[in-house]
């Protein structure tokens, strides 16, 4: 099973002045709630997690969401047997996870990775239903946290486009 979490770091605190009402979408999603994610496989006890505390989350959700979509465009779905492949840069390093899906299954590979160390696999329902899942948990714990940001039309947009399934 897939598990999708974050942190939120102090090292890199929002702007005092920031009104999350009014933010645009480059601000969402590269200069605010900056931390560290992972990807984890339950069952095997393997996860794939970034240790940096610069990594934007929000932007991490709503790209995870983006490539579930990208990995499904062949019209054949789950039949498709040609790979699909999608990538997932982190701004300010050289490093990126890579998602290859072939079939119904999807591994994940990360450029930190030991060699030789086997991919995370997961079936592409699950990484589009846990992706979203992800981002609509992480969106409650921000407007929590943060005031105004429940009221920003980005986030209503980004909920309308990813809806969990």
């Amino acid at each position: 099973m897939l598990d999708i979490g974050y942190s939120l770091t102090p090292r890199f605190p929002d702007p005092p002045q920031t009104d999350y009402r009014t933010a645009d979408v480059r601000t969402l999603r590269h200069d605010l709630f900056c931390g560290d994610v992972y990807l984890a496989d339950t069952e095997t006890d393997r996860e794939l997690a970034t240790k940096w505390g610069w990594v934007p989350v929000l932007d991490f959700a709503w790209a995870l969401c983006d490539i579930a979509e990208q990995l499904d465009r062949d019209p054949l779905g789950s039949r498709a047997a040609n790979p699909q492949f999608a990538e997932l840069d982190f701004t300010e390093s050289t490093d990126c996870l890579t998602f290859e899906r072939r079939f119904g299954w999807v591994d994940i590979h990360a450029d930190w990775q030991r060699a030789g160390e086997p991919p995370l696999q997961f079936g592409h329902a699950e990484l589009r239903r846990e992706a979203r899942d992800f981002l609509h948990d992480l969106l409650a714990d921000l407007t929590d946290m943060h005031e105004g940001l429940a009221e920003n039309p980005a986030i209503w947009d980004l909920q309308r486009r990813f809806a969990r399934v």
